[in-house]
């Protein structure tokens, strides 16, 4: 072959165009590990804390297990459910979502519909499962949020009318909230939309109008329901009233004054054994204390921290490349996940009055792992979009100059 025929040969194949590759799924580490963690960990310490219970109220002592475990499969075909939706087909529904989810707070309110438990109405009977509007309801409000947030910032900034809205669908949500009643949901629900508000930009002004208008109400809510003022007092002092209100609050301190730093071993529990109630609820965490000690609670405040971490960092992400649904998701999330967890492990340590708040990823609950792993898809959705999609050119918030700014800039340079 000739030296000529050689180099053209080969400079028709250097002229072709290789096909474009698609961008293979890559999973974000820093999200899946402490997840990944949280959830195998809350498996085991759900079997650990409800075998004594599952014995006594069914007959088998792995009831509650076999259960979070069916939960836990779900989520992950879930999980899998969300990483093929694209973030905008969420904002895109998120008012239905949330319509959705206020239809199923009336529901539970109409008698004969919702299930009765413990002196609430939080749930709906499903046949073989209940499920928990109110868990449903906290991410119908961020995804609501973050979409008003996106499409009425300059509303949202400039008008005290753009400034209201999203409050009015709020209190409609609060209303059917406290009617259950599910004042930990509530409490949540408030200090999230008011976190994402102030994050944005709300003004200050009206902002901390509105802080001390939750804070009054929140404080009047307490105020006016006996129940709550004994929960109060009981928090205060549980030890006074030990066998009564604060019966759960002392068995729980118990528990984590026998842990000590090590642990007493996995299964060893004695206050899992009828002493401590919703030991594998909303008290896992002080069944955790009580087996793995001082350094199995660290390990799971270590989850949460690298966990919400990292939802931070993807909503620094976002707003760099102007994607402002998504960074304003990433905040209602972290917002989400830093309080509850606070909530849940601040009421079983005796630093916060008592909540019916599970502990996420970890408490046993399918209606609070299901949401947990909407959360999760969306996430690892969120970081796989930042890392191969390109900047935006919108402007983000932070570009944004608000009519007031600008007012007060050339009010200051006549001066």
């Amino acid at each position: 072959m000739r030296e000529g025929t050689f180099l053209k040969i080969m400079s028709k194949r250097s002229t072709k165009r290789k096909a474009p590759q698609k961008n293979k799924f890559s999973y974000d580490p820093w999200i899946v590990l402490p997840v990944l963690s949280l959830v195998l960990l809350g498996l085991i310490m759900v079997a650990s804390a409800s075998l004594a219970v599952a014995v006594k109220d069914f007959g088998s002592p792995f009831h509650f297990f076999s259960h979070q475990l069916v939960y836990m499969i779900l989520g992950v075909f879930i999980v899998y459910g969300c990483l093929k939706i694209p973030v905008e087909k969420w904002q895109d529904y998120a008012p239905w979502i949330l319509i959705m989810s206020i239809l199923g707070l009336i529901l539970v309110l109409v008698p004969g519909v919702g299930k009765h438990i413990n002196g609430a109405k939080r749930w709906l009977g499903l046949g073989f499962f209940h499920l928990q509007v109110s868990e449903f309801a906290k991410l119908a409000i961020i995804l609501y949020l973050a979409s008003y947030l996106d499409r009425r910032q300059h509303e949202l900034i400039d008008t005290t009318w753009g400034f209201m809205k999203p409050l009015i669908v709020l209190a409609v949500v609060i209303l059917l909230l406290l009617l259950e009643p599910d004042f930990g949901a509530t409490t949540v629900i408030v200090l999230v939309s008011m976190g994402m508000m102030f994050l944005v930009g709300a003004p200050l002004d009206k902002f901390f109008g509105l802080v001390a208008i939750a804070f009054t109400s929140l404080v009047c809510l307490v105020i006016f329901a006996p129940y709550r003022v004994a929960r109060v007092l009981n928090f205060m002092n549980p030890w006074d009233n030990a066998y009564g209100g604060g019966y759960q609050l002392t068995q729980s301190l118990m528990a984590f004054g026998r842990g000590e730093i090590f642990g007493v071993g996995l299964g060893n529990s004695v206050q899992k054994m009828f002493y401590l109630p919703e030991a594998h609820t909303d008290f896992l965490f002080a069944v955790i204390g009580e087996e793995l000690g001082l350094f199995g609670c660290l390990f799971v405040i270590l989850c949460y921290v690298v966990l919400v971490a990292r939802v931070l960092y993807l909503s620094r992400l976002a707003l760099k490349k102007n994607m402002f649904f998504n960074a304003v998701l990433c905040y209602g999330f972290a917002l989400w996940l830093s309080l509850q967890s606070f909530v849940n492990m601040g009421v079983n340590i005796g630093l916060l009055p008592t909540k019916g708040l599970t502990l996420p990823f970890i408490s046993y609950g399918g209606s609070s792992l299901f949401v947990s792993s909407i959360v999760l898809g969306l996430l690892l959705r969120i970081s796989y979009d930042l890392k191969f999609s390109k900047a935006r050119t919108r402007k983000s918030y932070g570009e944004y100059k608000s009519k007031r700014v600008i007012k007060r800039k050339r009010k200051y340079a006549k001066v």
